[in-house]
């Protein structure tokens, strides 16, 4: 994987010599892209040595390779460590002043922050507001630690440290991180396969820590399968990848998690209970089965709205006459809908009947009729579930991708407090996705 490595210009900055290090033994390519300021710490000659490339913080450098465009379009993850307040600053303002904040411009992948400074800059609410611009954006914020500051201070804001910085990043880029104790392994590219991330490595980076303790969480993931002959089947273009990270996000927050998986092109990660499924009768199946035994129900599964009617039992043949098959498609039943119907039926959510939350998934494209954002609208009514999770689908987007722009929406939308749009990885976004579940959890049912 190519990491960019930004170096803010804080005491801190020899820390991220320990982060490096920990990238390049896992075998990923950093670059180094100290600011000016941070060269005062921590020189080039040592940034140089340790990464193994050449290392500037200036756009007139190697210009031929037009650096300010190429470093951040080419980076499958950049990290920031340490990030001052004067960078989160310059980066909320989309400043361009810096190899470093032109690369953060370029940047087409996740994008990892790990604050330093003292506490009352963190706690100043120019920073906060910073902040949760960045966060807005996509951009992953971790929390600084608490501990012992420059001087003799104590507080909020000092650097996490660089094991937590790392495997926040490799959450972050959907990578397992190795246990704690052994060393990092090789990497595995940057496809968002997400096995084997303990939960404790997860929480910084998902940012939902203990959130979901006690709960139940069952997650539907992956495209069915509609089969027409014992070759030949129905899809569609899902991986499972979003369907993955929520599982993660669930275990991150301190969740029971039940993966119902239809097929996906990555693992499922460990600590979940799996059950493996192909068509939507089977999924619509094991949904019923798992949902009164969950606190959350998310239908993040690409489910097909049509099977064929007969399911030959030999392939079809082309025939000699020239003559097309004709393949009948009947409805699939409507499984979110089932489920929110079948909840209310035994009661109210918060009132005894599970699950208390039950998020949607829609897929959707505008025509000349309505755009994207009506149609979502029209199905959140038509469901009823307490979450929507919107997604505008096309060629290139959603769909097996590691990047995603999704709109929550839900019934208290209003014009005063409108529904809010992401864009982010799918890591990021499952963090999101958690952490709004567990505010509308905690408001319709006590922990059990």
């Amino acid at each position: 994987m190519r990491i960019v490595l930004g170096v803010g210009g804080g005491i801190a900055a020899y820390k991220s010599a320990s982060l490096l290090r920990l990238f390049t033994e896992a075998g990923h390519n950093v670059s180094v892209i100290p600011t000016e300021a941070s060269t005062r710490f921590v020189g080039v000659a040592t940034w140089e040595a340790l990464s193994g490339n050449t290392v500037s913080s200036s756009v007139f450098d190697e210009v031929e390779k037009v650096n300010h465009v190429r470093l951040g379009h080419e980076a499958d993850l950049i990290v920031v460590a340490p990030a001052t307040a004067d960078l989160l600053a310059r980066a909320a303002a989309g400043q361009a002043d810096d190899l470093l904040t032109n690369t953060l411009l370029m940047a087409r992948g996740p994008v990892l922050f790990a604050p330093a400074m003292h506490t009352e800059m963190w706690s100043h609410p120019a920073t906060r507001a910073n902040v949760a611009t960045l966060r807005s954006r996509g951009v992953l914020v971790m929390e600084p630690a608490v501990g012992r500051l420059t001087g003799k201070d104590t507080g909020a804001g000092r650097l996490p440290d660089p094991e937590d910085i790392f495997a926040a990043a490799l959450a972050a880029a959907g990578l397992p991180v190795p246990d704690a104790g052994t060393a990092p392994a090789p990497a595995a590219g940057n496809a968002a396969d997400g096995t084997a991330l303990p939960s404790s490595d997860l929480s910084a980076a998902f940012g939902v820590s203990g959130a979901l303790e006690g709960r139940t969480v069952t997650v539907t993931a992956g495209g069915t399968r509609e089969p027409l002959d014992p070759v030949r089947f129905l899809g569609n273009r899902s991986s499972g990848k979003q369907g993955v990270a929520l599982a993660r996000a669930a275990l991150a927050a301190g969740a029971r998690v039940r993966l119902i998986a239809a097929h996906m092109d990555v693992p499922a990660p460990d600590g979940v209970e799996l059950i493996r499924v192909e068509t939507a009768l089977e999924l619509r199946e094991a949904v019923h089965a798992a949902a009164p035994a969950s606190d959350v129900l998310i239908m993040a599964a690409a489910v097909a709205d049509f099977r064929p009617d007969r399911n030959s039992d030999t392939k079809i043949k082309k025939r000699d006459d020239g003559e097309d098959p004709v393949i009948t498609l009947v409805r699939n039943p409507d499984i979110l809908a089932e489920a929110v119907q079948e909840r209310n039926a035994s009661g109210t959510p918060g009132g005894g009947a599970l699950p208390s939350v039950i998020v949607g998934f829609a897929a959707e494209t505008g025509d000349g009729t309505a755009e994207v954002l009506d149609y979502g609208r029209q199905k959140l009514a038509r469901k009823g579930c307490e979450l929507l999770v919107l997604n505008r689908v096309g060629v290139s987007l959603v769909f097996g991708q590691d990047v995603t722009e999704v709109t929550l929406l839900s019934p208290a939308d209003s014009e005063t407090a409108p529904a809010p749009t992401y864009t982010g990885t799918k890591t990021e976004i499952a963090g999101r996705i958690i952490a709004r579940i567990s505010q509308e959890l905690s408001a319709a049912l006590p922990v059990r």
